[in-house]
């Protein structure tokens, strides 16, 4: 590999050099970390990541190549992807091709060679922060600048569609903010048809589907800016059984007067601890966000997941609402032949909606 010098630096002054890969330029975001040691296919194109620049933590990635088959979305999300070392041989049956021929076919920044034990370790004690990929060192009032910089995020990232389930035995709507393809055949495994409709409509529109429940999907950026989502979601509620997955579940939150803050340095990653407050089980979830719901202020509902590392907020159920909302994906809830508890209760709500329909 053509080793070409790029620098990388911190909104607090720190600089790291590597080499580039991928598509090759300039680029400013968000820097964050995420933890799998495996799913980089999935990170690179998750809605979740709009505008991020990803440190990899695990050092060697792209050892499986590129699978098709397994992306999130039809393009890469990320802004630029960061790793320790690049896999030049990658070798895998269901392989289509090497990551870096991937990252330049979807413009994606690369850097290897990079210290991501020390680049993930600022970013756990300081936090999250902005950074710029430069291929000349930058200068110390353009260094200052970054603090200032902000991502906007496009709040309207999907269309309407319609997904059609074999032996279909009712309708979701899925109100996606960012929603990834897994999800959706997921949804379709269950036996419901799924109507997706895009991040900026109303209550009217999703109610007008006919469906028998409503799943809110995550997304990116920060759920406070999502003013007019907030008050449309407020009135579903309690019309007709709600999920509400990542994004969805601040959303709902928010639309009952609880809060929603930045973490310090968010929770990305496959391995990820939940603990059920109901009957004390932990779970190993994937997860990928950046803030968190503040449990304190938590008015309506009842906190029923919190994060096993820092206590924070993974869970609320509103039963006199009907909803349901994780901070996770419900599959890690998926043990053996255990029912999902999620899932279960969701649909059990649904049934129960179809019945008195």
């Amino acid at each position: 590999m053509n080793k070409k010098k790029v620098y990388l630096t911190l909104a607090n002054g720190a600089v790291f050099q590597g080499y580039a890969f991928g598509a090759e330029g300039d680029v400013c975001g968000e820097l964050v970390f995420s933890t799998g040691m495996v799913g980089y296919i999935e990170t690179l194109t998750d809605p979740c990541n709009q505008g991020q620049i990803v440190v990899q933590t695990f050092p060697l990635i792209g050892n499986y190549g590129m699978i098709y088959s397994d992306v999130e979305n039809k393009k890469a999300s990320v802004s630029a992807y960061v790793v320790r070392e690049i896999c030049d041989n990658p070798s895998n049956f269901r392989m289509d091709g090497d990551l870096e021929t991937y990252l330049k076919e979807q413009k994606v920044v690369g850097v290897y060679g990079v210290d991501t034990r020390q680049l993930t370790k600022i970013l756990r004690e300081e936090g999250t922060m902005n950074a710029r990929i430069t291929s000349k060192p930058m200068k110390e009032e353009e260094i200052k600048a970054l603090a200032s910089y902000k991502q906007q995020t496009n709040l309207s990232v999907s269309e309407k569609g319609f997904y059609q389930a074999e032996n279909a035995k009712g309708t979701l709507a899925l109100w996606d903010f960012g929603t990834k393809r897994s999800l959706i055949e997921k949804l379709l495994s269950f036996g419901y048809n799924v109507v997706s409709l895009p991040s900026g409509s109303t209550a009217d529109d999703v109610l007008a589907t006919g469906a028998h429940g409503i799943v809110l999907s995550e997304g990116a950026g920060d759920p406070n800016d999502y003013t007019q989502t907030i008050a449309e979601v407020k009135k579903v509620l309690g019309e007709k059984p709600v999920l509400g997955l990542g994004l969805g579940h601040q959303l709902v939150a928010l639309a009952l007067g609880a809060k929603v803050q930045k973490h310090k340095y968010g929770h990305r990653g496959s391995n990820q601890p939940v603990k059920s407050i109901v009957d004390g089980k932990v779970y190993i979830s994937t997860q990928n966000h950046g803030y968190v719901v503040i449990n304190d202020t938590v008015k309506e509902g009842a906190v029923n997941f919190i994060n096993v590392n820092d206590g924070s907020n993974e869970g609320i159920e509103y039963e006199a609402l009907k909803a349901i909302t994780v901070q996770f994906t419900p599959d890690c809830c998926d043990i053996g032949n255990e029912e999902n508890p999620i899932y279960a209760k969701f649909f059990a709500m649904m049934e129960k909606e179809k019945e008195n329909a």
